[in-house]
Order: structure tokens, then sequence, then C-alpha cells
């Protein structure tokens, strides 16, 4: 980062902070799920309840490769910087708000609906905001730190993490038991408005992308780049390549972090000052792990260190999830999380840099954004699934996740396999 300029340091910033607030937000609502099943979908079937919040969970998600089609179709016609602008302010306006929601004992049936109207908005703002921040920073970082800083800007989304564990660690102390159920949770969804109000004023003055204003006064800048993607077979088949890639990975992360503290306190059943802790300690551990993965694809390139770590979570995931749920102390319970967040999740590090790598300039932020959120249509719904599978009975709880970050995995793999190595692409073109 030293031997950055200013406004490349401003850029990978701005986007990190961005990230943050996404991740920020993602991970708000997976700690509080249990609450917001009994808050907003009442039901004498808790299982039931915890099903219908994950479906408006999975909304937001499923939201995202529209959003991403959308602003990256708008980047790449004027600009990554306008539509960085337009989707923070979206999604921070969209996360102060559910704090503001009336629940169901308030409106009735209008709760839920106000949910998922809210999560609509959420994921259409937060889809397009990945697309702009990662193509803008790889085109505008030096070809030898794509990796790292593709890293570090994945990273942002965990940091995010990280400070949402910390915030729900400090409210459920400060406001136990009913008070957390009152205003506890309310309180947390407002303080996103900060790292937004942060990131806005930061993204105003940055540049836009250079790489982006020379297509634009080579008067190469496509009409309509969504179309153009997919009306070439060379551009429909790196689409549906790289989307099996991201299908994997977005599965295998929503299994294992994703359905995390709805495991931990449903299922090990350990108390919320805890699952915050172990939060803290997972998320933290895919923050660094995910900076070293981009670094390290940078030296031996990044498919074998995506297939690496895919590799790795085959052989690991049903031995850490059967030590978690039978752990005995809380130290077990950290070692545990820590091998299953590393092999699980931090193959997204070199993502940024290989989808931006993968498409020239004229389609990349439609083609980056949607791709990376794409990847949500199918891998959104591992933790439905989870659900599903473990309201089944009790014994092979450990067995049945650890088979399901396996699927993701190779699924990961086979995408590994069948796309080409991009670290030497020059992002130029």
């Amino acid at each position: 980062m030293t031997s950055l300029t200013r406004q490349q340091k401003s850029i990978v910033f701005g986007s990190w902070l961005g990230w943050s607030l996404d991740g920020y937000d993602l991970v708000l609502m997976l700690l509080v799920i249990p609450l917001i099943s009994t808050l907003f979908f009442p039901a004498e079937d808790a299982t039931f309840s915890l099903l219908a919040t994950f479906a408006a969970y999975i909304i937001t998600l499923i939201m995202r490769p529209f959003g991403g089609a959308f602003f990256g179709n708008y980047g790449d016609k004027h600009g990554r910087k306008k539509a960085m602008i337009i989707t923070i302010m979206g999604f921070a306006a969209a996360t102060f708000a559910t704090g503001l929601l009336p629940t169901w004992q308030m409106v009735g049936f209008m709760a839920p609906v106000l949910l998922i109207g809210l999560r609509f908005m959420q994921g259409f703002f937060a889809g397009g905001e990945w697309g702009s921040g990662a193509v803008i920073t790889m085109e505008t970082a030096p070809k030898e730190k794509r990796g790292i800083l593709s890293g570090f800007l994945q990273s942002g989304f965990n940091f995010g993490f990280v400070i949402a564990s910390v915030v729900f660690f400090g409210a459920v102390s400060a406001f136990p038991g009913e008070q957390f159920v009152d205003i506890g949770w309310r309180i947390m969804f407002f303080t996103g408005i900060i790292p937004g109000l942060v990131a806005l004023f930061v993204r105003f003055r940055m540049n836009e992308s250079d790489v982006w204003l020379a297509k634009q006064k080579q008067e190469k800048k496509t009409k309509s780049p969504l179309k153009k993607l997919f009306s070439s077979k060379e551009g429909r088949k790196k689409f549906i390549f790289s989307l099996i890639l991201m299908t994997g990975l977005m599965y295998a992360y929503y299994t294992s972090i994703g359905f995390y503290p709805t495991f931990l306190q449903n299922y090990v059943e350990i108390e919320k000052s805890e699952v915050s802790l172990l939060m803290i300690v997972g998320t933290t551990t895919s923050l660094f792990g995910q900076i070293f993965t981009g670094f390290l694809s940078q030296r031996i390139g990044r498919r074998k260190t995506i297939a690496f770590f895919a590799i790795a979570a085959i052989i690991v995931a049903i031995p850490t999830f059967y030590g978690l749920y039978n752990a005995e102390s809380s130290y077990e319970r950290v070692t545990y999380t820590i091998v299953l967040i590393i092999v699980a999740t931090t193959g997204f590090g070199p993502i940024p840099a290989f989808l931006s790598e993968r498409f020239p300039t004229e389609v990349r932020n439609s083609a980056s954004g949607f791709i990376y959120n794409g990847g949500l249509i199918f891998g959104s719904w591992a933790p439905l699934i989870a659900v599903t599978m473990l309201s089944k009975g009790t014994e092979l709880i450990p067995i049945l996740l650890g088979i399901n970050v396996i699927i993701g995995s190779i699924i990961i793999l086979i995408g590994a396999k069948i796309n080409p190595e991009t670290r030497d692409v020059d992002i130029s073109k």
C-alpha cells in the first residue's frame, strides 16, 4: 500500500469502506435472525419461523445479481465512480431504515411485508456496489499489486463482519434480555449509517478510473454492455464458466460463516455473548485469510490458490463441524472455528482480481458485478437447505453441514479447472 499514489489509496479505501458496510449489514442480519424470526414471523413452529426469516434474508441475496447487472451496466456506460456514489447512498439508507421497522406485534402482517421490501432495496443497491468497487480498484492498481489489493478489498466484507460482531457483543451486554428485544437490535442497524457517510465522502473526492476514461475518449463505450457480453459465444462461455466458480464459493461461504450464528445459537446452544466472540474470531480469521490468499495468488496464480483451499475444505469440513458440535470448551470452539473459516471462506481473496482480469474494459463492470452476485442465485440457498436438513434430527448435524461445504468446494474445483489463469492479463484493453 505504501507505494500507491494518494489517489490510488483513495480509490482502494473508498471501495473497501463500501464493502465493509455491505458486510456489516449482512452479518447484523445473520446475528439477529433468531430474534427477527420471532419479531417478524411469529409461529408455533420455531423451524417455520426460522425458515421464513432465512427466506427474507435470501431475498436480499437474490436481488444482488439484478443490482449487479443494473449498476454494472450503468458503471460501464457512465463511469465506476458515479455508480459507486449511488449504490453507497442506497444501501446505507436501507441499513439505517431496518432499525425503524415496526414488528408483527405493532402492525401485524405489514411487518414482514415492510422487512421484505427493505431487503429487496438493500440487495439491489448492495449488488451494484461490488462490481464498481472491484473494477475501479483493479483498473487503478499496478499489475504486480493486483493480487494483494484484491485480497485486501475482499477483506472489507470481513472487516464489516468483525465490526458487526463487536457491535452485537456490545449491544447484548448493554441491553440484556428484553432490552435487546425492544431497542438493542435497532441501535445496531442505526450505526450502519456511519461507515456509509465516510465512504460517500471519500468517493466524492476520488477520481474516475483512467482505464475507463481512456476507452471513453476512444469512443469505445458500449451502448449495452450486457447485450455485448451475451451476444458472442466467447462472452457467454466466459460468463458461465466464471459463474460456476462463484456459485461454489458462495455456497461454501454461506454454509459455513453464513449459517454460523444460527448453528451456534440454535444447534450448539451456546450463549449470545460467546456466539459474538466466536464470530469475531471467525470473521477476523477470514479477513486476514483473504488478504493472504490474494497475496498468494500473485505468486502462484488465481486458479491454484482457489483450488488449494477448496481441496482443504473437502478434507476438513466434516471433522471441524463434528468438533464444533461436540466441543466442551470455548478454546476448542475457537480452534475449530479458525480451521473451518480458513478453508471455507478465504478462497474469495483473488476474486476481485480474477473477475476484473477475465473481461475487457467496456463490459468489465457489468460482467464482474453480475457474476459475483450471480453466484448467490444458487449459493445463497445453503442456509435454507441446512435448516431444512437439520430439522430432520440432530445426530447427523455435523455430517450434513460438512457435506454442504463439500458440495460447494467440489463446484469450486470444477470452476477452477475450466477457467484459465488470469494473473498476467493486461486489463487496460
